[in-house]
């Protein structure tokens, strides 16, 4: 299982500059659906990639889906040559996106961000219109099953993030309040 605060943790301490999208951001903007990992757009500035480097290094990334054994090498230089990388890390899955369909570079996505809470770490998050439209822009099916559920929290709440932070609205919670309604929570972002 993934560590969201403790992953998005790691990269504000390191004074990282990221934006939060995926499934991560639609759960700070009070989506039930499940995720099984961070995503972040990252500046690709040499001083950000050493912060990247320093605050990733000790979890261990490791390509998502590489063979055991294959030699990979997290350094900066890695980073520079590359571009968009998904990784496993003893923390769980975080994707580290230079850029990103439907919104392109960090720099192009800042206007589209506010900072917020998400899993008890205040960073930067990226603005439930601009979420629609990545999603969109992906098109992948299970991006078009959570478009529906993010304009109807937009409907609902406008493009703010949840003051929940993480957690789903009350509207979508089960009758005892402790666990997300069925709607959806078992399938990944």
């Amino acid at each position: 299982m993934t560590e969201y605060g403790e992953l998005l943790h790691r990269l504000v301490e390191a004074e990282v500059e990221f934006i939060v999208i995926g499934g991560v951001a639609a759960s700070a903007h009070g989506s039930p659906r499940f995720t099984q990992d961070v995503d972040v757009v990252y500046r690709r500035t040499p001083e950000n990639l050493a912060r990247l480097v320093e605050a990733l290094g000790p979890v261990e990334p490791y390509l998502r889906g590489a063979p055991p054994g294959l030699p990979f090498r997290f350094d900066v230089e890695t980073l520079r040559r590359g571009l968009n990388f998904t990784f496993t890390t003893s923390l769980g899955a975080i994707d580290i996106l230079g850029e990103v369909v439907g919104a392109g570079s960090y720099e192009a996505l800042l206007p589209n961000s506010a900072v917020r809470e998400a899993f008890g770490v205040n960073c930067r998050v990226v603005e439930l219109r601009k979420l629609i439209e990545l999603k969109r822009a992906a098109g992948r099916p299970k991006d078009f099953e959570a478009i529906a559920e993010l304009e109807l929290l937009l409907t609902l709440g406008g493009s703010d993030l949840n003051p929940s932070h993480g957690e789903p609205p009350e509207s979508v919670r089960s009758p005892k309040g402790d666990a997300p309604a069925a709607s959806g929570r078992s399938s990944p972002d």
